[in-house]
């Protein structure tokens, strides 16, 4: 008799299209996480969380973000099973719980952990406000703003920050050789988003720093998203990001105009949908809470 889980994991690959037999997929499935290889030596691992992106290569091993502890446990794992090498470098595209809680996991393992400045104070502080701060890997590598590049082994990897969007310390990671791009939570793919105002977010200007990604990388630029809605691809293309920054803009609109039009906070936060942007279904309570805060300050 087939598992439950047997028939989950054979219902994901018939629905994705997906062949284990492939050359070009490596899927795995232990203990329900998924690794999935993208383009040279570059993959993603999808278990609980954000979605990690890694390359794992003869010259160099690089890991972008992390999860949580025993997520990042699974992925250090498969990595050692196909090199003995040490990690060179855990990069954080920002400082939510959910994309580096996994961090600790990677301690006496990894020779850099690098974000934007940003990033890590926000990491330190959430860390000592909750007393955690013994169980945290902090980066040990920070930069301020424009470009920061890292070698590893054969391949360039760019963290590239544009200004505040979901807070005020992303970074999209690129790999520039492999031509992909960790957005982290910098584009929610159809996913009503986190905006987290407590830590700098700008909606307005999050629609700016899409539009320069958007002009930094090409047509053939693939995209890993943090997190993306039911039914929807965790990877993509640039025409996403425009997708997205509509979302935005019309998020403030619809805000704007309902307090324009006598709606409270509350009744506009009931909404399910926002006008214009069909496809970011569900309780759209956080992202009009938060656009509401950034237009009135209330």
């Amino acid at each position: 008799m087939i598992s439950r889980r047997h028939f989950i994991q054979k219902s994901i690959i018939s629905t994705a299209g997906l062949s284990l037999s492939s050359p070009l997929v490596k899927l795995l499935f232990q203990n329900g996480y998924q690794m999935k290889v993208l383009r040279n030596n570059v993959g993603i691992f999808t278990e609980r969380g954000g979605t990690i992106a890694y390359m794992i290569s003869s010259e160099g091993i690089a890991v972008v973000d992390s999860q949580f502890p025993d997520q990042s446990q699974h992925l250090i794992d498969e990595i050692k099973k196909q090199s003995e090498r040490k990690i060179d470098l855990l990069v954080n595209t920002h400082h939510h719980g959910d994309h580096t809680a996994g961090n600790i996991a990677f301690k006496g393992l990894v020779n850099k952990v690098v974000a934007h400045e940003n990033s890590m104070l926000n990491q330190k502080t959430t860390a000592e406000a909750r007393g955690g701060l013994d169980g945290q890997l902090l980066p040990n590598t920070t930069y301020k703003s424009g470009v920061h590049r890292e070698r590893v082994g054969g391949e360039r990897i760019a963290l590239h920050y544009f200004g505040a969007g979901h807070t005020n310390g992303d970074s999209f990671v690129h790999f520039e050789n492999a031509n992909i791009v960790h957005t982290g939570d910098l584009l929610f793919n159809r996913r009503v988003p986190y905006i987290d105002k407590s830590a700098g977010a700008d909606i307005a200007n999050w629609q700016q720093v899409l539009e320069k990604a958007y002009n930094t990388f090409d047509a053939d630029t693939l995209f890993v998203y943090g997190h993306s809605g039911e039914g929807y691809e965790i990877t993509g293309n640039r025409e996403d990001l425009k997708a997205f920054q509509n979302y935005l803009a019309q998020v403030l609109s619809f805000v704007k105009k309902g307090k324009a039009n006598g709606k409270t906070k509350e009744e506009l936060a009931q909404a399910n949908e926002i006008p214009g942007a069909p496809e970011w279904k569900g309780n759209q309570s956080r992202a009009v809470q938060a656009a509401w805060l950034e237009l009135f300050g209330e």
